[in-house]
């Protein structure tokens, strides 16, 4: 540290326990990311509460409650080989409510393959909650909001009304049962 130029240690040792457990949520949601797109479903159900909700409604997608069942709905929809995804995150917002709970908003830019050349490219915000258990943390909750959604292939590239979207959400749903 340089003090001549400004660098001060941490005040108290509970902005440096912040720190640590901030940065701790963050490599959680970037093993999220990474086990979802490399579809290691093993590893990305070990990632959340048992008790997780995820809640899509907002953007066309359900609201699945327990963990088990989110894996196996979103392996069903977009678990195939065939099926690439690539899920980035950044700029969180990430606040310690307890010690052993928080909050978190990430931006979020998707590109997921809807079928051969034609592909969704998504823009949009994860609205988490965490919690920690045995000294790990967990994703407890997960909103997902879009913010814009475009369909795209080499040769053209349409954005997604809403209105479209929700429709075409409910021919999804309802082919699904």
């Amino acid at each position: 540290m340089n003090a001549e130029a400004g660098d001060v240690p941490a005040s108290n040792p509970r902005d440096v326990e912040d720190l640590y457990e901030v940065e701790s949520i963050k490599q959680l949601k970037a093993r999220y990311c990474r086990y979802l797109d490399t579809k290691d479903w093993d590893a990305w159900r070990t990632i959340f509460a048992d008790d997780f909700v995820s809640d899509t409604s907002e953007s066309g997608g359900d609201v699945i409650v327990g963990a088990d069942a989110f894996v196996r709905y979103t392996r069903g929809h977009i678990g195939k080989a065939s099926q690439p995804t690539v899920h980035q995150v950044h700029a969180p917002e990430i606040t310690r409510t307890s010690p052993t709970t928080a909050t978190g908003v990430w931006a979020l830019q998707d590109v997921v393959r809807l079928a051969p050349g034609l592909n969704l490219q998504g823009y949009g915000h994860y609205h988490e909650t965490y919690e920690k258990v045995d000294g790990r943390w967990y994703i407890k909750n997960s909103k997902l909001t879009r913010l814009r959604e475009d369909i795209f292939n080499p040769v053209f590239s349409f954005r997604v009304p809403e209105w479209l979207r929700d429709a075409g959400a409910a021919l999804a749903r309802k082919r699904a049962k």
